[in-house]
């Protein structure tokens, strides 16, 4: 039984070897759907794409957390100076409570980003991932196909004596179980590109909009906006002293 699984194996890599270089030397006939594979290029020009996004939106993430704790040590040093330094009491305390504030702000932008940039994560390496691997089975099916496809036009064309007649009915059947799952992939791909497309919509609406509302209400220094914004995408941050680190500690 292990020698004809190997066997089997062993045949159908070669015909599948066959197949492919005789396509890349021109020499054999490919089936094409032109439809189908534009969707499956643009999904993957689409993949590297947001790839980028998601390295920037990383690197955001890190930037800002830098400043935070610059800001959360400025702070304390400010405060630290005002108890020391009674001539310039209220100066140091009031750059305390700015770098506090700021401080506290940043915080809530990190929360905002790095929902976003979780979001962004499941959608390229696990949504875009799931379609692409089923987008390989069906390159390898449809490979598969068209090996069979030309064993089976190159022994029709051959003689009929009675052993070419049970080749040829053998490689009938084999051509037909391959059609068919190669045709079955086809369809899996088809439906899982709409309903990844329409995911994908759905799910940057979202994540586009709170960026752009949680980046425009820091910088405008409008604190009530940005916790608004986290509230509206039901956004928690961690509790401050909390035993487990932080979601920025792990970053």
């Amino acid at each position: 039984e292990k020698f004809d699984i190997v066997k089997k194996w062993g045949i159908n890599t070669y015909k599948c070897t066959k197949q492919l270089l005789s396509e890349r030397f021109g020499r054999g006939s490919r089936t094409v759907d032109l439809e189908l594979e534009t969707q499956i290029e643009l999904l993957r020009e689409t993949k590297r794409k947001y790839e980028s996004v998601l390295h920037l939106a990383r690197a955001l993430t890190a930037h800002l957390y830098s400043l935070v704790q610059t800001q959360h040590a400025l702070g304390d040093a400010f405060a630290d100076l005002s108890q020391k330094s009674p001539e310039l009491q209220e100066e140091f305390g009031y750059n305390a409570e700015t770098q506090k504030l700021l401080c506290k702000n940043g915080e809530t932008l990190l929360g905002a980003v790095n929902f976003f940039v979780s979001s962004i994560n499941t959608l390229v390496n696990k949504t875009m991932e799931d379609t692409l691997m089923t987008v390989k089975q069906y390159e390898t099916a449809r490979l598969e196909y068209d090996a069979y496809r030309t064993d089976l036009e190159e022994l029709s064309m051959g003689p009929r004596d009675a052993g070419a007649v049970s080749r040829l009915d053998a490689a009938q059947s084999q051509f037909q179980s391959h059609k068919d799952k190669y045709e079955k992939l086809r369809a899996d791909v088809a439906i899982k590109l709409k309903f990844l497309e329409e995911n994908k919509i759905k799910v940057m609406h979202k994540q586009l909009l709170l960026f752009h509302n949680a980046i425009s209400a820091y910088f405008a220094g409008n604190q009530q906006q940005l916790e608004q914004t986290l509230k509206q995408f039901n956004i928690k941050l961690k509790t401050p002293g909390a035993e487990k680190p932080s979601w920025l500690e792990e970053q």
